[in-house]
């Protein structure tokens, strides 16, 4: 079989439809009513912070980041991640991760949260928030909700309410 090679380009807006099959064959009906999912419903993504993985021409992942407003300081909500099962484990969804961060700190961004598994995600920097630090708008496990600093001690000066932060 010949080896396909994998392009990691801007988030494009015909690729809406795309994305879209691709949450719902790996999260599910259930997507819509996780804590996250929530919270990112009042603000569009940044179009310049999310980005798509292909093969060939096939959109085989995705990531997006929605702006937040974490107590008083601007901050990221990272997530979706997504990667088309028949696709994972190939570095994928790791490509896509450092795209995003990378253009998050060259844009000036200080914080990045998330919720999602801190095995996975302890490889990029991201740590657990300490247990009341920050709320979200819904039931979160707390071993989940991760953050990583783009700049020092940014995770201090957000404390608090995290809301989406309308552009």
């Amino acid at each position: 079989m010949t080896e396909l090679s994998l392009s990691i380009r801007s988030e494009q807006p015909s690729d809406s439809d795309s994305i879209e099959r691709l949450h719902e064959r790996a999260f599910g009906p259930g997507r819509f009513a996780r804590t996250a999912s929530r919270l990112r419903e009042g603000a569009p993504h940044l179009a310049e912070l999310s980005f798509t993985a292909l093969v060939g021409t096939l959109l085989v992942g995705s990531v997006r980041v929605t702006a937040v407003q974490a107590g008083d300081a601007p901050a990221l909500m990272l997530g979706p991640l997504t990667v088309e099962p028949a696709f994972e484990a190939r570095g994928i969804g790791g490509a896509l991760m450092r795209r995003s961060l990378d253009a998050a700190r060259h844009a000036g961004h200080s914080l990045v949260l998330l919720v999602g598994d801190a095995p996975y995600y302890s490889r990029f920097g991201f740590k657990p928030i300490p247990p009341g630090h920050l709320v979200l708008p819904g039931p979160v496990n707390p071993a989940r909700f991760l953050a990583l600093e783009l700049v020092d001690g940014a995770l201090a000066g957000a404390k608090g309410q995290v809301a989406a932060r309308p552009r």
